[in-house]
């Protein structure tokens, strides 16, 4: 088994539109309405929205290979890129997500790793994320990659408010 994290560049704009939408109606589509998941696709991975993030000196997109297939992907954000004002001293994990193919291979330990060396090499305290209060098998996954719940904030889907749970982890 041959793992490797790559960050994207602005070359691999098309195929992380085509990951990111993948893997984000994979995983939500059997609980949210079909109305919400095209409301947040169209919002959050159109192309100019992906390419402004992707230009974000404070973000980065690293890609998981697993036998030379991309298998998934990560999206950090530091300073004025995170989500939420959670201080200088932390590095947000925004996005992770395993294609289902590759799901139980311990992909998204790997890239919990590579966010937390990233965190290091930023001179971060600590990691914070934001996941669905519903969505069961992340939380437990992030409890064992020793996150705890710090708070709560609201995430919508199209017009749909959610609530996800934040949750932090100290490295350091």
């Amino acid at each position: 088994m041959a793992i490797l994290i790559k960050r994207c560049s602005s070359g691999d704009l098309g195929t992380l539109q085509k990951i990111s939408i993948e893997t984000f109606t994979d995983t939500f589509k059997n609980q949210n309405s079909p109305e919400a998941i095209e409301a947040y696709i169209k919002k959050a991975f159109h192309t100019e929205q992906l390419k402004k993030e992707c230009t974000n000196r404070n973000s980065e997109f690293h890609f998981i290979y697993y036998n030379e297939e991309i298998a998934g992907y990560l999206k950090v954000n530091t300073e004025d890129a995170q989500s939420e004002k959670m201080g200088e001293d932390s590095l947000e994990v925004e996005r992770i997500y395993i294609r289902r193919p590759f799901h139980r291979l311990g992909l998204g330990k790997h890239l919990i790793d590579k966010a937390v060396e990233l965190a290091v090499e930023k001179n971060k305290r600590k990691l914070w994320l934001g996941v669905w209060e519903q969505n069961g098998n992340a939380i437990s996954f992030y409890n064992n990659m020793n996150f705890v719940q710090t708070g709560t904030h609201s995430f919508y889907m199209g017009d749909e408010e959610q609530t996800d749970l934040i949750m932090t982890r100290i490295i350091r």
